[in-house]
């Protein structure tokens, strides 16, 4: 059976006599952070549909949270990037009455611009991009329905990097604004859904220990600084918690990220004149 024909994730009952189920979809959920929030939401007792594109990986993955965790989960093997394996992920969102959404898929393609593939930026821009932003929009009727439900978008710290240098940086265009994209939407998106009870985030992340880096062909292993994924998925939930939109989980001084948003607010205003700036001005 193909990804694109495989049957939905049966939408679980609510279990007699208990409280109501909570349910979770997980894109990404093979390895790393994603793996890591499957293991952290089974055992907070959510049902679970986890979604990559490594079948074998979610298998084994799902049998040992139902074993483990005596949860539901539900298996759905796809790649976000082909148009029909997306639709059928987004029908999961819609009708299997999310309590959580975590947008986590996702690939590095480090390299510099010029000599990365326009076919590979293409797929890049759909993984982080379009698969996202799609699948937030097929969640969320039901969530604001119900009055509840949270969003969690995995971003990347490489959103506030854009003046450092490559190297010891890599190069990284396409990935860093793909993901700045992803900030911008979830602040603004988070602001439309004020008094819904809805939550939403972007998690900005510095290095974590996962295959992500070397999957990518990166050696990070010198590297005195990275972050285990459990951690990050603590300092993701905590951060909802908190009401923190943009959760950065190796920051310790919040007021940074309140100056830069300060910051932002000001050069807004202070374009909105209606004449061009000074030093446009012809002599």
């Amino acid at each position: 059976m193909t990804p694109a024909t495989q049957p939905l994730p049966a939408v679980q009952p609510e279990r007699s006599g208990e409280e109501p189920s909570r349910s979770a979809l997980i894109t990404g959920a093979s390895s790393g952070i994603g793996a890591a929030f499957a293991d952290r939401l089974a055992h907070d007792g959510y049902d679970l549909i986890l979604v990559a594109r490594r079948r074998e990986r979610l298998e084994a993955m799902a049998e040992h949270l139902r074993r483990e965790e005596a949860v539901n989960v539900d298996v759905l093997a796809a790649d976000l990037t082909d148009r029909g394996e997306l639709l059928l992920v987004e029908r999961a969102a819609e009708t299997a009455s999310l309590e959580m959404m975590v947008n986590c898929a996702g690939v590095a393609g480090y390299m510099p611009f010029v000599t990365l593939p326009a076919d590979q930026a293409q797929s890049m821009i759909a993984l982080h991009i379009v698969a996202p932003t799609r699948l937030t929009r097929a969640a969320l009727p039901g969530m604001i329905e119900r009055g509840r439900g949270d969003v969690i978008n995995v971003s990347s710290g490489l959103v506030f990097s854009a003046a450092a240098p490559s190297p010891p940086l890599p190069q990284r265009a396409v990935y860093a604004a793909a993901k700045s994209y992803i900030n911008t939407f979830t602040e603004i998106l988070g602001n439309e859904l004020r008094g819904t009870g809805l939550r939403v985030q972007a998690l900005c992340p510095g290095i974590v220990r996962t295959e992500f880096h070397e999957v990518a062909g990166h050696d990070v292993s010198h590297v005195p600084f990275m972050l285990e994924p459990e951690d990050v998925v603590t300092a993701s939930l905590a951060g909802l918690d908190l009401g923190e939109i943009v959760c950065i989980p190796g920051l310790e001084d919040v007021l940074r990220l309140a100056d830069l948003e300060q910051s932002r607010g000001r050069v807004f205003e202070g374009a909105r004149g209606g004449k061009i700036a000074e030093r446009y001005q012809p002599e």
